[in-house]
């Protein structure tokens, strides 16, 4: 099974970017053992650790997928929803160690799931570590590291990430909140 994920996600990653390859790039990372439904658009590269952890990467459909991503899932999972856009250089952590060394054990490793709620968007250069569920429609400002839940429909931002403001769903208004 490594090969033939070795296989597939090189090949998807060394594909140019390109309108109609990037519109079906999603296809090859389902070749290489991601459980990604499609349609997706996926700009790539894609960085997975370890070898083998794309079984660990649930993804759902009219999803964005900008350069850089990185999916760091070797014991626990990412569960991305469905219309979900992922800016570019945004890391998944699934993995985090402990704060005491010990001998002949070292720190230890601690395994989490991410999940993702749809109609998210997650902004340029976001980390999103252990453990972290981000609710429905909420908006991750450029940069963030979350470390914690984000309600629905909320936009949250900064090191580590906090709540912003809550998102006004109503459709009547524009995009800043004025009528």
């Amino acid at each position: 099974m490594q090969l033939k994920e070795w296989l597939f996600l090189s090949l998807a990653n060394k594909l140019p970017a390109f309108g109609s390859i990037d519109r079906n790039r999603w296809k090859l990372l389902r070749l290489a053992g991601m459980n990604i439904k499609g349609p997706n658009t996926v700009f790539g590269p894609l960085t997975i650790r370890p070898l083998n952890g794309t079984k660990n990467i649930f993804i759902g459909k009219r999803c964005f997928f900008n350069t850089e991503i990185r999916f760091g899932c070797p014991g626990a999972k990412v569960v991305i929803g469905d219309d979900v856009g992922v800016g570019p250089r945004v890391s998944f952590e699934t993995t985090s160690h402990g704060l005491v060394y010990q001998e002949e054990k070292g720190r230890g490793s601690i395994y989490k799931d991410i999940v993702i709620e749809d109609k998210v968007w997650i902004g340029a250069g976001s980390t999103i570590l252990l453990g972290v569920a981000i609710g429905e429609g909420a908006v991750v400002a450029a940069g963030s590291v979350v470390t914690k839940d984000v309600p629905s429909y909320c936009l949250v931002g900064g090191v580590p990430a906090k709540m912003i403001k809550k998102i006004d769903t109503d459709m009547s208004k524009n995009s800043n909140g004025s009528k």
